[in-house]
């Protein structure tokens, strides 16, 4: 018989060393610790310590990813609440922006909306934006996170509020698009785009390709609905 077939015999019989215990005190087995012999026993007994060792790391990565998303909810909740509670239609973009700088800890945060009503038409959130920055918003089916390539919508952080004194250039952005209610639940990802949010750090890996967009998106939902008053009806 070969290892193969050894290994297959063992795997069929699951007894054999129950009918056979006296076998397990003469099987030595190389210690991955040292060069002794060590028993079966002791070997299921250190695999084991390894397993569970691996399953505490695990438990322990998936409770802080836990505290962590129990952290972002939390600091969501308050963003929303001072976004709904902003009555001032012309406030509410310095509102969106300067508490998601607030509650998230971001470095920069601006906002743009266009094709806006008469009434707003001359504040600074409507500042003229090109066809490419609106083409660009269309495109986003989701949050774009990763390095700031040279977006022009990234040039709107350094005119942003709070950017005073900022010195570093902004390695690292996200954008979300701002569209319109496709129906009473959520934004239209098809629909026309009507803005953008844009956060912005010097810290390269502050935004990056590999996070998840989970609460992004719902800031681009709820700031969308909210925004909306903005738009002519």
């Amino acid at each position: 018989m070969n290892d193969r077939e050894v290994a297959d015999y063992l795997l069929a019989h699951p007894d054999f060393f129950v009918e056979h215990a006296e076998l397990l005190a003469t099987i030595k087995l190389g210690n991955p610790h040292g060069k002794a012999a060590v028993s079966l026993q002791e070997r299921q007994m250190e695999m084991l310590r390894e397993k569970n060792k691996h399953l505490e790391l695990r438990l322990a990565e998936l409770l802080r990813y836990g505290h962590e998303n129990d952290g972002i909810a939390a600091r969501f909740v308050r963003w929303t609440s001072q976004v709904v509670a902003e009555r001032d239609p012309h406030a509410l973009p310095r509102t969106i922006a300067g508490q998601l700088r607030a509650e998230f800890d971001v470095p920069l945060a601006a906002l743009r909306v266009w094709d806006v009503a008469d009434a707003y038409a001359q504040a600074d959130f409507a500042k003229h934006t090109g066809e490419e920055v609106r083409l660009f918003a269309n495109s986003l089916d989701v949050p774009y996170c990763g390095a700031n390539t040279g977006f022009e919508a990234a040039q709107w952080l350094a005119a942003a509020p709070g950017a005073e004194g900022e010195e570093q250039p902004t390695q690292s952005v996200a954008i979300v698009a701002l569209r319109r209610r496709a129906n009473d639940e959520e934004a239209d990802p098809s629909g026309d785009a009507f803005g953008l949010i844009v956060l912005g750090s010097p810290d390269p890996r502050r935004f990056h390709d590999g996070m998840a967009t989970d609460f992004l998106r719902q800031i681009g939902t709820l700031a969308s609905a909210a925004l909306s008053r903005l738009l002519p009806h």
